[in-house]
């Protein structure tokens, strides 16, 4: 079971930093290091991406964790999300140019952070962060020793073939401003501000945490998706579609899913765990919504602890 901590504190143990990108863009970064008194050796080296509409405030008692297992643990928000600035002049549109700035941001990042600490190097990504994460992989633009995915983006929850949603987005793209929102609020269209918790997680006191942390911290907060991010995000995830992109990918990946995820499809993802060659696919059921991480005990200590095992398994510490 893991340790409690103070979720609305940052940790004494881990600095907020920024990283510069390629182009002099700034990341907002948190490190943790070194290891805890007491750990028997430095694990490696654990890297966590968040998702869409994500600040890495939200995981630290999860990226806390990590640290007491004796990793060297870092997280950074995404380029244009967080407190890593916005793309265009709307600061609650979560906008992108296109998906593919994003990998060169964590291509170029994974390469100065592996530089800079012990390994083995592993990676974890959520949601939309999952998604990018593993087209970082299949791209071979990073190279982890393993990697976990929860709940990763990997398909949409609205019924059809993905062809048919780039269409359409891409023709709401031509007939308007394709930084407009896609949707009027929450995290989905049709969903409301009110029952935004039920989309993300079964535990009220760790949903309140993230609304505390956009209260102290204004610049976390971000709002639907525009029209340009649903098409950038629908052809990334075609891409994946493609014959022998994942089946290319010879790494060992756990996948954590939730069958009635309201958010990512989780038939996409259990169809992706099929052709990675050494997936590992974990699901819950209704007990578990979309942020696993961050979900009550009962679920987030078995997310942990089966995290924790296949790190142990595939990602053993290394004898200095």
């Amino acid at each position: 079971m893991a340790v409690n901590i103070d979720r609305r504190a940052i940790p004494a143990a881990a600095t907020e930093a920024w990283w510069s990108a390629r182009d002099g863009h700034a990341i907002r970064r948190i490190d943790w290091q070194p290891a805890p008194e007491g750990a028997a050796t430095v694990r490696g080296s654990l890297l966590f991406m968040p998702g869409r509409g994500d600040f890495y405030e939200k995981y630290l008692e999860t990226l806390d964790h990590w640290h007491r297992q004796g990793w060297r643990v870092t997280a950074a928000d995404w380029r244009w999300q967080g407190a890593s600035g916005r793309y265009g002049d709307n600061p609650l549109a979560g906008d992108v140019r296109d998906f593919g700035v994003w990998i060169d941001d964590l291509a170029a990042f994974w390469s100065d952070w592996r530089a800079q600490t012990p390994g083995p190097h592993v990676i974890v990504g959520h949601s939309m962060g999952g998604h990018l994460v593993l087209r970082a992989v299949v791209e071979r633009r990073i190279d982890p020793v393993a990697v976990v995915l929860s709940a990763p983006m990997l398909g949409l929850t609205t019924p059809g073939p993905s062809a048919l949603h780039q269409a359409l987005a891409r023709f709401m793209c031509r007939i308007g401003d394709p930084g407009r929102l896609a949707w009027k609020t929450s995290e989905k269209p049709g969903s409301s501000p009110a029952g935004r918790h039920v989309l993300l997680t079964h535990d009220a006191d760790r949903y309140a945490d993230e609304l505390w942390w956009k209260e102290q911290r204004p610049a976390l907060a971000i709002g639907p998706g525009t029209w340009r991010w649903v098409e950038r995000a629908v052809a990334s995830i075609r891409g994946m579609e493609q014959p022998g992109a994942l089946e290319a990918v010879d790494l060992p990946v756990l996948i954590l899913g939730a069958r009635h995820d309201a958010l990512v499809g989780y038939r996409a993802i259990a169809r992706a765990a099929a052709r990675l060659p050494r997936a590992q696919l974990v699901s819950w059921g209704r007990e578990g919504r979309h942020e696993l991480l961050r979900e009550v005990d009962s679920v987030r200590d078995r997310v942990i602890a089966t995290i924790d095992d296949f790190l142990d398994r595939m990602a053993p510490a290394i004898a200095r």
